[in-house]
């Protein structure tokens, strides 16, 4: 399911990670599905930290780069 994640950017992964936080407010909130929905979740959050920790990574190469400059 990760490599689903992938292709996706940190924009649409955080729009589906709200989607998913308004699913647990909603009345549409079901016990049975939450445990799912929950790892999904979880899994989401994950795939957006390592995607931003590789932008900082970017970032700090290309401020590193002109710094040499």
């Amino acid at each position: 399911r990760m490599s689903q994640q992938t292709n996706k950017s940190v924009s649409e992964k955080m729009a589906q990670l709200g989607e998913l936080v308004a699913w647990f407010e909603s009345d549409e909130f079901a016990l049975e599905d939450a445990i799912k929905k929950f790892r999904e979740a979880e899994e989401l959050a994950k795939s957006i930290e390592n995607d931003l920790k590789n932008i900082k990574n970017d970032i700090n190469v290309i401020k590193k780069r002109f710094d040499e400059v």
